[in-house]
Parts: structure tokens; sequence; C-alpha cells
């Protein structure tokens, strides 16, 4: 198994998930996490698997100095248009996480790392590789594809085969779904020789859950207050589709 990079169609379809109320949802608790957790000064800002630079906007929007690094060139080139027609400014890397060491000389206060573990074929590589380049006393913003929740979905369609034959959790080499889901408690021990984890949210820890017919007559502000309300409480946070943590250097 290798690295999954994105190519036109992915890209489409993060365009998609972004215009609706899954990626309102993410984006509106990394925004709060990360509101919470960074002091008020302009902050070196490295977002790895950048994507199409939404998070890396709203920073720069804020005043903090970004560079966006991402391995595939649509959704690059994504990202620029998007700081282009905000009126923002940034650098742009075209280069997957293993070349930015060689790179980028200086360490960032501030590393972003969204939804790019469930991706490598290695997750704990990149461990080592955030840490060098973050800065003593910085942040990791760390977004991870959470297994709980997907074999909890899965307990609840009754996909109960599937559950026997583990493997068949991660996505198929060129579906859309993670190929490598993590396990938070495996993520933990990963991290303790490096990290001090401060803070944890779920994202999604309920939106996913709820049947169709229910999304489909919720509003939108509704939801976003239920989702930042609820992204911490210690029964459901563990269900989020994803889980964000805030780290720093140990």
């Amino acid at each position: 198994m290798s690295d999954r990079h994105f190519d036109e169609l992915a890209t489409r379809f993060a365009e998609k998930i972004y215009g609706g109320a899954k990626g309102a949802i993410r984006l509106a608790v990394l925004q709060a996490d990360l509101s919470e957790a960074l002091p008020e000064r302009p902050l070196r800002v490295l977002d790895i698997g950048a994507g199409l630079g939404h998070m890396s906007l709203w920073l720069a929007q804020r005043g903090h100095q970004v560079t966006l690094a991402e391995p595939a060139a649509p959704m690059l080139e994504g990202a620029r248009q998007r700081f282009a027609d905000a009126g923002q400014q940034a650098t742009f890397i075209q280069a997957p996480w293993q070349d930015l060491p060689g790179q980028l000389h200086q360490p960032y206060d501030l590393v972003i790392c969204h939804a790019v573990l469930e991706w490598l074929a290695e997750p704990h590589a990149i461990l080592p590789v955030l840490h060098q380049l973050t800065k003593p006393g910085g942040w990791l913003s760390l977004a991870f594809y959470n297994r709980d929740a997907l074999v909890y979905r899965n307990l609840l369609k009754g996909h109960f085969r599937k559950l026997r034959k583990q493997d068949n959790l991660a996505g198929e080499k060129q579906s859309l779904t993670p190929q490598m889901p993590l396990d938070p408690r495996q993520l933990q021990t990963q991290l303790d020789a490096l990290w001090q984890v401060e803070s944890k949210s779920g994202v999604r820890v309920f939106h996913d859950y709820m049947p169709v017919e229910f999304q489909a007559r919720v509003e939108l502000p509704d939801l976003l207050e239920m989702e930042l309300a609820y992204r911490r409480h210690p029964a459901y946070a563990g269900l989020g589709r994803y889980l964000h943590w805030i780290c720093r250097p140990a």
C-alpha cells in the first residue's frame, strides 16, 4: 500500500463535501478549537496536505503567515484560486510530507495536519516529521478519520460480517473512503513520546448517525450549535467521524 494523493475526481468530491453540512461542521469545530487554543498574535503556519485551502485561508484572513503544502496538483491549484479570489497571500508548495524537512529549514508556530494520516500507508511515520516542523512551544492541529466511529456505524447498519473481517473497514484503493482509519488509542500511544495532547474534540459526533429525513429537516445553524456544544462531551466526543486533537511538543 502507498500514500494516496488526489486527482480531479477527488477534488470535485471535496468541493461538494465542503458545500454541505459535513464540511460546515468540520470547519466550525476546527475553527472553534483553534480559536480557543491559539494566542492572539500572528503565527507562522504550515498546512500539510492542505487540500483546497479552506483552513489555511481562514488562518490567513486572521493575519497569520501561511504555507500550504499539498502533493496533488489539482488540489493545490484549487487552493491558489481560493486565495486569489479572497485577495490573500500565501506560500504554495507542491510536495508530499516526506519532502518537507528537506525544503523547510525553520520550524513553524503551528502545523496543521487535517485528514492526512488516514490516507498514508504508514500513518505513524509522519509523526516525527510533524514534531521536527513544529517549534518548541508551538502547536500541532491533528484531525484524523476515527476508526471507532466507522465500527459503530457498521454496527448500526448490521454489517456484522464486515466487522468480523476487520481489514475490510479500510476503503478500497481508488475509492474516496479513507484507506487507513485510525484507532485513537493506538495513535495516542504513538504520540506520547513526542506530544502532549491538550484538547480532544469530535467532528460530526451525531450528524452522520441521524436518519436522512431528520438531516434534511434540521436547520444548519442549529446543527452547528449542537455539534459544537457536544464536541467534547465524554459520552459523544469519541463517536465523531473525525477526531481533532490539539497537541504541544513534549
